[in-house]
């Protein structure tokens, strides 16, 4: 029954790399999710969606999400992440976690239901969607409470593209600031270098090491967020069902961080891991995003929105700061 939805989730991952490739300025996983929020809103294909495909878009938001995650880890080698230098390093781990508590507080505060806010504080802080679909299978939140936020992440991180090379020139930052900016404050990987290829290659790759850097921010949020509900659980008196100290697919992304950065990896294997982790974050954000209801999105989702907004207005000054100060 799966397979259904699966192959509609794959079929979608190939209508986005359909259209990055004639629109390269759009990532392909933003096309993903923007695909799947476009399907969610067609009444004709609603029974489908809750129906036969639901089981195998289940699998792709969720298992899929979980392995790509995992391949994500590929990209990251600590020897370049140590290579900006201490300085950058702690304020681009002080803006991560400053976006997330902040964004978390304004949710709670403004009176987001359910996981809402640390879903929105973890797609804002570390690396967009992905992040989300990462954290969400730790809280086991209900697909309506994740796809408010991979709706806004997606949605600020398309508007980032747009907005922030405007403002290279009149900020007066170098190319290589430039770069640093975009990667420190952009969400998703292809957003960043979407946003950041504009300024030159040296530019663009500050931005992916400053990026990345922000992606291994993901591992030690997600264990916290673990240990939590599991003193939370302990404490309700519910010992089953209580998450692991260090999910799985946690101890995954973690260990391929560190093949890349002892094993020389040959660039063929490289090239095949970062093809599969795309295909299948494709699959994921799509089956992610046919959950988004645009409708109860408007409707009660005012409150979301500002927080959304305000959240990358938050990391957007943190990271330009970081830049001058730098």
């Amino acid at each position: 029954m799966w397979m259904w939805g699966a192959g509609v989730a794959g079929l979608a991952a190939l209508v986005a790399w359909g259209v990055h490739a004639a629109v390269p300025a759009v990532p392909l996983l933003t096309a993903a999710v923007l695909l799947g929020i476009v399907v969610g809103q067609l009444p004709v294909l609603r029974p489908a969606l809750t129906g036969v495909l639901a089981p195998g878009l289940t699998l792709a938001s969720h298992s899929l999400m979980r392995l790509g995650v995992v391949l994500l880890g590929l990209k990251l080698s600590l020897v370049d992440i140590i290579a900006l230098g201490w300085v950058t390093i702690t304020s681009t781990v002080l803006i991560v976690l400053l976006t997330f508590f902040g964004t978390l507080w304004l949710g709670r505060r403004v009176g987001l239901p359910g996981h809402q806010p640390l879903l929105i504080a973890t797609g804002f802080a570390v690396c967009g969607a992905s992040a989300i679909g990462a954290m969400s299978g730790v809280v086991k939140a209900k697909d309506r409470d994740t796809a408010t936020p991979v709706a806004l992440v997606t949605l600020c991180g398309t508007l980032a593209i747009g907005v922030l090379p405007l403002l290279w020139h009149p900020l007066g930052l170098t190319d290589l600031q430039f770069g640093h900016w975009v990667g420190a404050g952009v969400h998703d990987v292809g957003q960043v270098v979407a946003t950041a290829q504009i300024a030159g290659s040296a530019a663009l790759a500050v931005a992916v090491v400053v990026k990345l850097t922000r992606v291994l921010m993901l591992a030690p949020l997600v264990a916290s967020v673990a240990v939590y509900e599991r003193r939370r659980a302990g404490s309700s008196g519910r010992t089953a069902g209580r998450p692991p100290v260090v999910p799985l697919f946690v101890a995954g992304f973690l260990a391929m961080v560190l093949v890349r950065t002892v094993v020389p990896v040959p660039p063929a294997v490289l090239d095949t891991a970062d093809l599969v982790q795309t295909v299948l974050l494709a699959m994921a954000l799509f089956g992610l995003g046919t959950a988004v209801r645009l409708t109860d999105l408007v409707r009660t989702g005012g409150r979301a929105l500002g927080v959304g907004l305000a959240s990358w207005l938050l990391i957007a000054v943190l990271a330009l700061a970081a830049v001058q100060l730098g």
